[in-house]
């Protein structure tokens, strides 16, 4: 297959420092070598010398880093509105960009897409990710597509139900003992040569490879063509290690500079306990947060500054949510149609947090990020239960 690198897509350049990189010279999933050597670990996106005049559906792949049509049909989701729960929240529009309606189920389509193309164009052979769920599915249902060997190192924790996507899709499929041992095993083979990493391997992590998060900033061109009638004030994303928060950040920015945008939305991050809020009150982004939660998409213990630079750029907040919150409200969205991954269900509770004690929230237009469905959820021992007889 050929793909159709973008002509603007000239070179790469630090979100932190801002130093330009030659777009050819590394894979940057470790970000920016100058950051790096300092200690400060960050990474790097794709630098981009022009935009196109406009913006219609029709265009979108025309602002990202590769302009080949989609490859799976990923991309346009719906924007599904709730006027239940704006009514409930007091705020005027509420929606949910739908995720779930990608061809693997989730968000991380977006990111395969991109990254299968750069490995084309770079002549390697495998790709691979340390994924516990939907980024592994995602990269070997696109690895399959593209003709591409693909690897997904994981732990005994992956659901069954991502395990038998992965296998189904031909990758292949390696166990570690611990986390720290899959990176590890990422590490060594991608700086080897023997693998093209899509997924993040360091510590402090700085985020996933830059040429596959570009493909996140298409969900701000979405929604900007979405929401003409009614544009976005916040919009509310579930985060880890902050590549999708980031992406749609940097997607809303580029629009502004394309001059297309007066006004950036809030981008706010929903956290399953105090992180990237404490890192904005104390600076330092590489510090080990302690905390253990059921919505496993977005769990984790570290930050990224991409996470918050995306925050910064748009004058964002950080949301932490409950287990018991985000079950409620999966439970709720649910009954109202739409059945979304624990982690994704957390936005709503993240709104609820965003309109308590609001002046302001009756002219609010918030739209909440369902990066996946609840299908592939294997169990949760936490959700309670009824039993009739």
């Amino acid at each position: 297959m050929a793909w159709i690198r973008n002509p603007a897509a000239l070179q790469m350049r630090c979100v932190r420092c801002h130093r330009i990189w030659p777009f050819e010279e590394h894979d940057y999933v470790e970000g920016c070598p100058a950051c790096l050597n300092s200690g400060w670990p960050a990474s790097v996106k794709v630098d981009y010398q022009s935009w196109p005049n406009s913006l219609t559906a029709r265009s979108i792949q025309d602002w990202l880093v590769y302009t080949s049509s989609p490859l799976l049909g990923e991309g346009c989701t719906p924007l599904v509105e709730f006027p239940v729960f704006a009514e409930a929240l007091g705020v005027s529009k509420f929606f949910v960009k739908n995720e779930a309606a990608n061809p693997t189920g989730s968000h991380k389509d977006r990111m395969a897409a991109m990254l299968v193309q750069r490995a084309t164009e770079l002549g390697v052979e495998t790709v691979a990710a340390a994924s516990s769920g939907n980024a592994g599915a995602a990269l070997a249902a696109y690895a399959g597509h593209a003709g591409l060997s693909c690897v997904v190192v994981t732990t005994q924790d992956m659901s069954p139900n991502w395990r038998r996507a992965v296998e189904m899709h031909g990758a292949t499929l390696l166990c570690t003992s611990t986390s720290d041992e899959r990176w590890n095993l990422l590490a060594a083979k991608s700086r080897s040569g023997e693998w093209y990493p899509a997924t993040n391997y360091l510590m402090p992590p700085v985020g996933s490879n830059p040429i596959g998060v570009d493909g996140y900033r298409a969900i701000a061109f979405e929604l900007f063509v979405q929401m003409q009638a009614n544009p976005a004030t916040d919009v509310l994303v579930p985060t880890s290690r902050g590549d999708l928060i980031w992406g749609i950040a940097q997607g809303f920015a580029d629009l502004r500079d394309a001059g297309l945008l007066e006004r950036l939305p809030r981008v706010h991050a929903v956290e399953p306990f105090p992180r990237i809020r404490k890192c904005l009150e104390n600076g330092d982004y590489r510090s080990i947060h302690e905390g253990q939660s059921a919505m496993v998409s977005i769990g984790g213990s570290t930050v990224t500054y991409q996470s918050i630079k995306a925050l910064r750029i748009s004058a964002g907040t950080a949301l932490a949510v409950t287990d018991r919150e985000a079950l409620d409200d999966q439970g709720i969205l649910a009954r109202n149609g739409l059945y979304l991954e624990l982690s994704s269900a957390a936005t709503l509770s993240a709104a609820r947090s965003l309109t308590v004690a609001d002046d302001e929230a009756h002219s609010k237009v918030i739209v909440c990020l369902g990066t996946s469905h609840g299908y592939k959820e294997y169990e949760n021992s936490q959700w309670p239960t009824e039993v009739y007889s």
